[in-house]
């Protein structure tokens, strides 16, 4: 946006042409993450009337009385809310502090006066990566008595999933019974959670600014530095319109799985990622799915519905903002009331039942066996908008540039008479023409790194489209002329269908840059053998590669793979470093600690 439109931007809010010079000297020395600072203070000083005031920075308050926001992440969305809600904090002049779980010492919990806890839950009801240990902490008998401590928990969810926001829980039950107060009931937040989190965070705010303003201590002059970083603009809320390169299906024609290599341009955003980072989709719905969703209905496509105050048309709304290929709890209850459905009303009460009934429907299946009479605005009130995919980045910048590259598998079943595809699977492998346009953002992923030191050995377990980011990995380190080892565990059905990126991992051993791949094609004899398999076969040389300071690292299904590889781990150690099976456990878990074994599962 050129200068001169933001200029007049500013008069047409009210600025004169001196406010406006000095807002764009002040600010042009910023980063991102100050500017967002920044806005969420400015904010705060329009809500609370002082205006016209020197702009301040918060100094902490006494020990005994600030808030600290405590944050569990495992792809970003948690991080991201509890950034949003200290800026606003300060924006407020309220003393806060954000800390990430992982680097918060679990001790510390018994000085705090004032936490706020935004948890996700992944898998089955296990809590994220960084907030493992301070989860188990609480949990433990080591926990601290907190009768001077006061709290709220949010909790980041998918409610189709059996142990929705299920780490939220067991923090505000383990808080509670230690004797912490709460400063607000606990919140579980959906997929959709922007409008829940913000109301949560602005009650939390009302409850605690008298007390903590009173106690702190005087502000000081913000002092900042650096310059602004490109592409750091583009956000999950602020996406980046970039266009499909390539779509290509690397699984062979007898292969029971399509999963395809993606190729998408970033040419003029100055994004920048790092091996490991993931890049969020937003998609569009097939506009055929939606027809025969709006013939089911007898709604007509050009019927005029309000989405957060935004008016469109029906089938925009269906093709670009809402949910239609997930099924969810909230979408069966809203529907059952206009469907008057005892059958769905029923389903609702039992939880097991319904997940069932969720996993193999799409909304289209649910309005087919239950028709019903509604309005286009009645049913869009029914589903909850459109969340972004996140797929691990398959590419290292120093190789590819101002691309991104992703392994999708497209998503495909039958059920109930009708083929189906997943919604973001299907818009990249099969939609989306190419230099169509797909808007894009990336979520770095900090709990999910090479080593710093290239030196290191590195230990890669990939199966399927899991090998993503060991794509990225391997053509790091070859670009940085790293020295570590690595090695490959990779599994799929068929070695002659599904060997993903076959060729480019027989040049990585052949130049020398991957020194040991070890496969497990599951369908090629009688018995099946996953990669989980083929670490308890290599379990004397993996288990030396660990104690030689090798990193491990995960990347896959979290409710199957990921259990039974840590469970091999388990053993591994047990067998190979003559440990009991609970000394084992304290190994794997030192090695997290230690950020020596991540996981990117999902």
């Amino acid at each position: 946006m050129s200068s001169s439109i933001n200029q007049n931007m500013g008069l047409t809010a009210g600025l004169n042409e001196s406010q406006w010079a000095q807002i764009n000297q002040a600010t042009s020395a910023l980063n991102s993450q100050q500017l967002t600072w920044l806005s969420g203070y400015l904010a705060g000083l329009a809500q609370s009337g002082q205006a016209g005031q020197i702009a301040t920075a918060p100094q902490p308050a006494t020990a005994s009385q600030s808030l600290t926001i405590l944050y569990g992440s495992q792809t970003g969305n948690a991080k991201s809310v509890a950034e949003e809600y200290k800026a606003k904090l300060d924006g407020l002049n309220i003393p806060a502090k954000l800390v990430n779980m992982a680097d918060y010492k679990s001790k510390q919990i018994k000085s705090e006066s004032h936490v706020v806890i935004v948890v996700s839950t992944h898998g089955e009801g296990e809590a994220p990566d960084d907030a493992a240990e301070f989860h188990g902490f609480l949990g433990g008998k080591k926990a601290p008595k907190l009768a001077d401590l006061k709290f709220s928990v949010l909790g980041l969810g998918d409610s189709s999933y059996e142990f929705f926001c299920q780490t939220a829980k067991d923090f505000d039950e383990r808080l509670e019974k230690l004797g912490a107060t709460r400063i607000l009931d606990r919140v579980d937040c959906d997929v959709d959670y922007d409008s829940a989190a913000t109301a949560w965070a602005d009650e939390v705010t009302a409850k605690v600014k008298d007390t903590l303003i009173a106690k702190a201590a005087p502000a000081a002059p913000m002092v900042t530095s650096g310059a602004t970083s490109a592409g750091t603009q583009y956000t999950k809320k602020a996406p980046f319109t970039a266009s499909l390169i390539e779509s290509q299906k690397i699984t062979g024609r007898d292969s029971v799985k399509d999963i395809r290599h993606i190729e998408i341009s970033l040419e003029d955003s100055g994004i920048q990622y790092r091996p490991g980072d993931a890049l969020g989709v937003w998609f569009k719905n097939d506009e055929q799915l939606v027809s025969e969703l709006l013939t089911a209905l007898d709604i007509t496509a050009d019927a005029q519905v309000e989405l957060s105050s935004e008016k469109l048309s029906v089938k925009e709304a269906l093709v670009e903002k809402l949910e239609l290929t997930q099924s969810y709890p909230t979408f069966v209850k809203a529907y059952a009331e206009y469907a008057n459905s005892k059958e769905l009303t029923a389903l609702l009460e039992d939880k097991a039942a319904l997940r069932e009934f969720l996993a193999v429907r799409q909304i289209i299946d649910i309005v087919r066996q239950y028709p019903v009479k509604v309005s286009a605005q009645e049913f869009v009130s029914t589903l909850r908008g459109l969340t972004p995919r996140l797929y691990s980045i398959a590419s290292s910048q120093d190789e590819v540039e101002d691309e991104v590259h992703l392994t999708v598998a497209l998503v495909e079943f039958d059920a109930h008479g009708e083929s189906h595809q997943g919604g973001a699977s299907s818009f990249l492998s099969t939609r989306l023409n190419e230099g169509g346009e797909v808007k894009v953002f990336v979520e770095h992923n900090d709990n999910f790194r090479l080593p710093e030191d290239g030196n290191t050995p590195v230990i890669m377990i990939g199966p399927g489209t899991g090998i993503a980011p060991f794509r990225a990995f391997m053509q790091q380190r070859e670009a940085d002329e790293a020295e570590g080892k690595n090695w490959l565990f990779f599994g799929n059905p068929h070695y002659t269908q599904d060997f993903l990126y076959q060729t480019e991992w027989q040049r990585f051993v052949k130049e020398g840059v991957v020194d040991k791949v070890t496969l497990a094609f599951s369908r090629d004899q009688e018995q099946k053998i996953y990669v989980q398999n083929r670490m308890l076969e290599k379990g004397a040389e993996l288990y030396k590669w660990l104690e030689d300071g090798a990193h491990l690292y995960v990347c896959g299904d979290a409710n199957h793979m990921a259990k039974d590889v840590q469970d091999a781990l388990v053993k591994i150690a047990v067998e190979h470093g003559g440990k009991t099976e609970e000394q084992a456990e304290q190994y794997i878990n030192d090695l997290r600690r230690a950020k020596r074994y991540q996981k990117d599962v999902y």
